[in-house]
Order: C-alpha cells, then structure tokens, then sequence
C-alpha cells in the first residue's frame, strides 16, 4: 500500500487520517514586528527587549514594514491572494510569558489568503491548499529547569515577527505532511523570509489530526503544538492517528484538545481542552491602523522574488538536460541550488550542466557527508571545483586522477592546477609510451591474450586495468583503449 493511500488497519476496519498544519515561521527581520528591539539568536535572557515588548504603560505598536514586506513576498511564492487591505485583532489570554495580557493577530482579516504549494510523495504530485497567512508577534519563553520551585521568564522572543501558515487539511499520510513542511520550508529559504532553522525555533507546527473511515465526514480533530522537526511532525502523526483509531474502536471519543509531543517516547499526551475562538474575546486593536498596501508596494515585493525551487528545477530538466533526480536534489536547498549556479559560471562553456551537476552530487557531497560538513562549509570553492573540472575535460586528468586530486584539494585547500603540476600527476596520451607499457602487459600475460583472441572478450578489461596500473592512473583511457585493442585484434 502507497502513502497515498495510507490507512491504518484496525480491529474493526481501515481508517483514514486527515491532517491540516499550522506553521509558525518566524519572518527574517533585525528587528521586531512592533518594536526596534533586535531579533538575534541566542542572546542572554531579556537583553533584547523594549518597553513596547515588555508592555510599559503608554507604549504604542508600530508595524516594521520589512516583516509586513516578508510575508507578502511568501504569500506571493506559493501563488496565494494579496489582500490589499488586512487588520490586526488582539487575541486576548493572560499567561506569564505575555506581558501585555493578548497577542497582537490577524483573525479575520490576514494579509496573505488562499494559495497551495504542490508536493511530491511517490513519484505523484499533490497540491495543497493554503487557506491563510497572517502576521502575529510572538510570546514569550518560560524557563523551568533552572531553578527545582521556581521559574523564569525570558522576553527576548516577546514581539518577534511571525507568520502563521494555515493549510486546509488536504494532507492523508505521515508522508504528506513531512514532503509539505520540506517544500514549504525550502520555498520560505528561497524567498529569504525565514531561515527554516526547525531546531531554534525558528519554523515550527502545530499539527491537526483526525481519523474517519474512508469517505466519511471529518472526525474530532486533535491539536498538537510546536513540533519543531519534519520527523517529529510524522512521528506526532503516526502516533496520533493509531491512539485515536484504537479510542474510536473501544468505544470511546475524541475530545478536542491541545496536545504535546514527546519526542524522547514519540507519543503524544494531553495538555488541556482547546478552546474556541470566541474565548480568546478577539477584537482590533484599537492601537494600530489598517494596513493598506499600494500597487508600487505590490510590484516592487513581486520584483524582489527570486527564481523559486518548482521553476529552477524545470530550467534545469529543459534547459541543462538534467535528470529530473539531479534537478531536486540540486534545488531542494537554496544553499546548494547557489552553489551549483556558481560552478556553473565559473565552468562556462568548457564543461557540461551534466557532468557538474553528477559531480557536485556525487563527489562533493559524498566528501561533505563524510566530513559532517555542509555545502556552506565546502572546503572547496565553486571556482575550484570548476578548474578541477576543466583539467578533466581537456584531457589533462582522468576521473581516476581528477579523484586524487580532489581529496588532496580537500585537504590542503590548494587549487587543482597547482596540485596536477606540483605532483606530476597530468595525463598522458604519448602513443609511444602507452604501447610500450601495452607490450609489457601482453608479454607478461601471454596466456590471457591467447584467451581473448580465442573469443573471451571480457578479459579486454583485465588489460585495460594492468595498463593503467603500470601507467600509475596517468594514461589517457580513452588512448589506451584505442592501443589496446589495435594490439589484440
């Protein structure tokens, strides 16, 4: 059975889970929504909080307009509808890491309305709905391992900008949800509206689960907050769905609630009832103005939009001839994506889109992975890379060669000209020398080309490789073949 059509078996039949995540994206910005307190990671506790964060009497919101500029550039990515006039509500609930007593949202009127981002799982693509995207400040953090009967407060996050990004539950598998968070998370990287960084907290999702049979209405959906990996989202998933299947089966129902996610067990457990939204008392925010967004501010947010992933990986099957595994691998991460695009110009015309593309894959990411290092760290430089591949293409290494090159690349950092001169390791095609090396290697294996010229043509390869060896990887393979074979035949 296919994700697609992933079911969960119980005692008294299939079951369908049906999920819809809130993303909470915090919107790339050197300063605060509503404040110019900054916004950088890792600081000491409340050394980065303003009187308007902190809720002094008198102090007044004002909007930053980069971070309203971000989130109209997101919604502009995924294709959704720019509404031109949005408001901001107080959401009003009194918890000690929000000092002003309501977070500052956009209930009912968002800036950012329906779009869908397409998704791939099993080789099938799916579209999913968008229904919002509104802009909220985020709360505070509460801190309680530092103390064994007291806890503490930290506002640094108090006010930081977010944007929360509402699907509709379009999503029916673990693998649904995780290829929708990779995708939503890889097109929020491109536009440079949030850094994605899952493990600061800087993208995380609630995730909404309800099981049905098959074709039936939607269930009791169950909210579970602030899962911050793709695999915990699936994780949440798996487990959600299975405990409310066997709930349903026993006789039980599903109470709608807020739930946490353990990911040291993988399960889920109870937080409190959910509450509806007439009991948060939402009104506007008497203290700022609607947003009003003009044309010229529209045009200028959509010139500033760069390629993005779906259109850069149909450039690359069509106009580069990649295959279309190489074209996701090379744009599922705006890094690499930057990064291939640099070999490329530094190759220019002398190397092909195929051959950087096979080696950036296979070569430089095997190395990475070995080193534990990321493409941001590459000891190697696209320029480097770039005249490694040239001396390829010319003829002056071979792709054994060009491998020893590279790994002394990696460690020394020199370029590969220097290194090919400075330890004789070019190429050679001197027709002389390779036949000589060939009539030693025929010599000495006199039995073997007897068999060959008998009709064991695979030994053709044995020779191939005993002239290379004897040649230290030097010879031109291509010449060597040629030799060989007018040798044998």
């Amino acid at each position: 059975m296919t994700e697609s059509t992933y079911r969960i078996r119980g005692a008294t039949g299939d079951w369908e889970v049906v999920i819809g995540l809130e993303v909470h994206a915090q919107i790339t910005s050197n300063a605060k929504l509503f404040s110019g307190a900054a916004t950088a990671f890792g600081a000491e506790p409340n050394t980065q909080v303003s009187l308007v964060d902190a809720a002094m009497p008198g102090m007044l919101p004002t909007p930053n307009r980069e971070c309203i500029r971000q989130a109209v550039r997101t919604g502009m990515a995924i294709d959704a509808q720019i509404n031109k006039w949005s408001r901001f509500d107080r959401k009003n609930y009194f918890y000690a890491d929000l000092p002003q007593g309501y977070q500052i949202s956009q209930l009912y009127h968002p800036l950012v309305g329906e779009g869908s981002i397409d998704i791939e799982v099993d080789d099938t693509t799916k579209a999913i709905g968008i229904e919002r995207i509104h802009v909220e400040q985020d709360a505070g953090k509460l801190i309680h391992d530092q103390h064994p009967t007291r806890s503490y407060v930290d506002l640094n996050r108090s006010g930081v900008a977010l944007m929360e990004i509402v699907s509709r539950p379009d999503m029916r598998s673990p693998a649904e949800a995780g290829a929708y968070v990779r995708k939503l998370r890889t097109i929020l990287r491109y536009v440079g509206s949030c850094d994605g960084n899952m493990e600061e907290g800087s993208m995380r999702a609630d995730v909404n689960v309800s099981v049905r049979r098959p074709g039936d209405e939607f269930g009791t959906r169950t909210e579970t907050k602030n899962v911050n990996s793709v695999r915990f989202v699936m994780a949440t998933i798996e487990y959600e769905a299975k405990r409310q299947v066997e709930v349903l089966e026993d006789g039980g129902r599903i109470v709608q609630e807020t739930r946490l996610f353990d990911p040291d067990k993988s399960v889920t457990r109870s937080m409190r009832s959910k509450e509806d939204a007439h009991d948060y008392r939402y009104f506007p925010d008497p203290d700022l103005l609607p947003l009003e967004l003009d044309d010229a501010f529209l045009a200028e947010c959509r010139d500033s939009l760069p390629e993005l992933p779906d259109a850069k990986r149909t450039r690359y099957e069509g106009d580069l001839g990649l295959s279309p595994y190489n074209a996701a691998v090379l744009t599922a991460e705006v890094e690499t994506a930057r990064w291939f695009e640099a070999l490329l110009a530094e190759c220019g015309s002398d190397v092909a889109a195929k051959s950087a593309a096979n080696w950036l894959i296979s070569d430089l990411y095997g190395a990475l992975n070995r080193l534990g290092k990321s493409i941001e760290d590459s000891p190697v430089s696209p320029a480097q890379g770039a005249e490694l591949l040239r001396l390829v293409a010319d003829g002056t290494l071979s792709g054994t060669l060009s491998k020893q090159v590279f790994e002394i690349m990696l460690e020394t950092g020199q370029d590969a000209g220097a290194i090919v001169e400075e330890r004789g390791l070019k190429q050679t095609s001197d027709t002389g020398a390779i036949e000589a090396v060939i009539a030693d290697v025929m010599a000495k294996n006199a039995d073997k080309v007897t068999d060959y010229r008998g009709g064991k043509d695979k030994l053709f390869g044995f020779f191939v490789g005993q002239t290379m060896k004897a040649m230290g990887g030097k010879a031109n393979p291509g010449v060597v073949n040629e030799l060989l074979k007018k040798a044998l035949d």
